[in-house]
């Protein structure tokens, strides 16, 4: 029995998610009101970052080894991202969705609880795991924001407004993303050395990864040789979205999954 209730911690971050977005929607200039939304908001990520570290502490591993566990990380990263875009570029509504996507990822993990294992596999003993897997899923995130972008943009842009300055943001989203997803790569290769005796093996959550990572990167090329096409640029997020996700969580449902060394279980 786990000495701590995760599902109190996943309710309350939930609760200052949902109250701090509230709060932002009616707070127009009282300073007040937007300072409580600022801590009610923020509040929500320090409860997950308590639960995680508590979490490490208890199982005495890093809590990096499921689905469920990589979705706790997820879920803290998100806002984190939101909160960081809107405070540097004003945008309030990547707040919204940012913190929406993140009760959605809780909400699995309180739906599915994970069993919390204590054993961790020897392949997962290495000082390239922690990095490799929180540099990745902070990617992760970067990138679900720059697509929340894109598919708003797309939106924009099928009722026939101007909204092309939505593009900037999304580049400078997939700078940062795809510039952790190469230092998630160059980790887990080092790992796989250590812990297999090859840097790459074309398993199938390795090829998912680099083509994710080719996706972004053709976005870049993309966009810096044909700057003005900001519709096919955002279809282009979109795709390289959906090629991430079942690198992350996808490919543990296709058939070749039984042959790779490294999926996160369910």
């Amino acid at each position: 029995m786990m000495p701590i209730d995760p599902t109190l911690f996943t309710l309350a971050s939930i609760a200052l998610w949902a109250v701090g977005m509230a709060l932002f929607l009616i707070a127009g200039e009282r300073r007040t009101i937007k300072l409580l939304a600022h801590a009610s908001y923020l509040s929500g990520v320090v409860v997950l970052a308590v639960f995680a570290w508590l979490l490490w502490d208890i199982l005495d591993r890093p809590p990096m080894r499921t689905l469920g566990e990589t979705r706790l990380w997820y879920a803290m990263f998100l806002p984190v991202i939101g909160y960081a875009t809107y405070m540097r570029w004003n945008y309030s509504w990547i707040l919204h969705y940012s913190g929406a996507v993140a009760i959605v990822f809780v909400a699995i993990n309180l739906i599915y609880p994970d069993n919390y294992d204590r054993d961790l596999m020897p392949a997962l003993q290495s000082i390239w795991f922690v990095p490799h897997v929180i540099v990745y899923i902070f990617a992760y995130a970067l990138l679900a924001a720059s697509a929340i972008v894109a598919v708003k943009g797309l939106a924009i842009q099928y009722l026939g407004l101007n909204w092309k300055w939505s593009i900037q943001l999304a580049d400078n989203l997939v700078y940062l993303g795809l510039g952790f997803l190469t230092l998630g790569l160059l980790f887990g290769a080092l790992w796989g050395k250590e812990a297999w005796g090859h840097y790459w093996m074309w398993d199938p959550q390795e090829t998912w990864a680099f083509l994710t990572w080719i996706g972004y990167l053709g976005y870049i090329h993309f966009r810096y040789h044909k700057p003005g096409k900001t519709a096919e640029a955002n279809w282009m997020l979109a795709v390289a979205f959906i090629i991430l996700l079942i690198a992350w969580f996808g490919v543990n449902y296709l058939p070749s999954a039984a042959n790779s060394v490294h999926t996160y279980t369910q």
